[in-house]
């Protein structure tokens, strides 16, 4: 017995402590790169996973609730007289009986003046006229005072309705001819029909900003591509409003949505007939657009957060990166797959990493960003974590998805308002719209089986104008 335990002594006290740690190193070496070549390799072995839904064909469905944006037209006095003066003759002729013959009778007007009369318009214009007599003819000066009510047709014919007018003369010869020739109303007659049908259509002008509302705009996001497009319902106008000008608002009821992947309707549109209603809301507008995206274009949007199809997220491990992303929606809940790969070093050991990680959570809207604030590992994921904490930090793992899970849908949206600014922003020597777009607010978003809605309101404002201002 003491021999031998001699001998275990003398065998320890033999054996030098730089030894003795070399050996405990070499078995801590060996015994990690067995655990982490067994881990490794089963990390992409199980089947313990949150499931996907049925692979059932399905298109990102918007689904839009009607909006109206508002576009408030304005045409100047001075446009209102500009029309007048280019759609009423300068001069005209016509017949009337006069001494048992028929005799011929011109006229030439003057500059149109115009003002507004209790909610109507008041043209005031002097016309010379010149009647045909058996010897020589007369002079005519009269002076015409028209009231009348401008309205706007179905057809975007802004047009005068309710037309009085009344005819005076300052000459003492035709107040005398015109008691036994009634050559006044003759003339009245002329001028009242060249103002009956006088006639500013609105239809270029609308008709461009119609087209422009319904050009659909490219949405790209990362590798992702979708659209914003405003189908047109219909076209309402409210009241007149007269002052100092004609000023009216014009609603295009409109269903907005924006898709990922783009999905357009095959069917072309036209301007729809104006439908004259008793009130339309003013001021800035506000639409409502559903932004429906299917997973996988969502999941092509998070590899903007990846540099080459790679996330890195590892300081102590810089070669370890996350890649090939794949977000699918599980019992009401985003699920976040990814691949883990690269070389991982602990102890001088290097491993290389290959297999899947799943995270789950549910989306939020948070100062307009799109985030999974709760997202956290599976069960099966959290075990393999823990399993190999000493080598890879599951945290930062977990903040890195949860950021390129993170999307600033108003910064991305910013393309679709600068273009609908732009796109309805235009002009020409007729008159001009300008359009703006104030705010982009996130407020909603929703899981369903195949796609990912969020809601997104815009507040806006439009206005037209005729002729444009400098």
């Amino acid at each position: 017995m003491d021999g031998h335990g001699g001998h275990f002594f003398r065998l320890r006290s033999s054996i030098d402590t730089t030894e003795l740690d070399e050996f405990a190193c070499d078995l801590m070496r060996t015994a990690t790169l067995g655990f982490l070549v067994l881990v490794s390799a089963c990390v992409g072995d199980s089947a313990l996973y949150p499931p996907r839904p049925l692979d059932a064909p399905m298109s990102a469905i918007a689904d839009p609730s009607p909006s109206r944006v508002v576009l408030h037209a304005t045409i100047t006095a001075a446009g209102m007289k500009k029309a007048l003066e280019d759609n009423v003759p300068l001069v005209g002729e016509g017949v009337l009986p006069l001494l048992r013959r028929e005799r011929k009778f011109t006229w030439r007007r003057g500059p149109v003046a115009l003002k507004f009369d209790r909610g109507r318009l008041a043209i005031e214009l002097h016309v010379d006229a010149n009647v045909d007599m058996p010897v020589g003819s007369i002079d005519a000066p009269l002076d015409f005072h028209i009231a009348a009510e401008p309205v706007l047709t179905s057809e975007y014919k802004a047009k005068l309705q309710s037309i009085e007018v009344r005819v005076t003369s300052e000459g003492k010869l035709i107040r005398a001819v015109d008691k036994f020739a009634d050559v006044l109303p003759k003339i009245q007659g002329e001028i009242d029909k060249k103002i009956a049908d006088f006639v500013y259509d609105l239809r270029p002008i609308l008709n461009e900003t119609f087209q422009r509302i319904v050009r659909p705009i490219d949405l790209p996001i990362g590798d992702a591509t979708g659209c914003a497009y405003l189908r047109v319902l219909s076209v309402e106008a409210g009241p007149t409003v007269l002052a100092d000008g004609f000023e009216k608002d014009l609603a295009f009821v409109v269903a907005p949505s924006v898709t990922f992947p783009c999905a357009l309707e095959d069917k072309a549109q036209s301007l729809p007939p104006l439908a004259n209603v008793s009130s339309i809301p003013s001021g800035p507008f506000v639409v409502s657009i559903p932004i429906a995206a299917r997973y996988d274009e969502l999941a092509k949007a998070m590899t903007l957060a990846f540099s080459d199809g790679k996330l890195f997220f590892s300081k102590e491990h810089p070669d370890l990166y996350l890649t090939n992303p794949e977000v699918y929606a599980s019992r009401e809940q985003l699920v976040l797959k990814l691949r883990i790969a690269g070389p991982a070093r602990k102890f001088g050991v290097s491993v290389d990493m290959n297999g899947d990680l799943f995270m789950t959570g549910h989306p939020a809207v948070v100062d307009n960003e799109l985030r999974v604030p709760d997202l956290e590992p599976t069960i099966e994921t959290s075990n393999f974590l823990l399993k190999v904490k000493a080598t890879i930090d599951g945290a930062e793992i977990r903040e890195q998805a949860r950021a390129a899970l993170r999307l600033d849908l108003s910064a991305r949206l910013k393309v679709a308002r600068d273009k609908l600014s732009t796109n309805l922003t235009f002009g020409d020597g007729q008159g001009c719209v300008r359009a703006d777009t104030d705010k982009i607010e996130v407020n909603g978003v929703h899981v369903h089986s195949q796609y990912l809605r969020v809601y997104v309101s815009v507040t806006g404002r439009t206005n037209a104008y005729v002729p444009c201002p400098r």
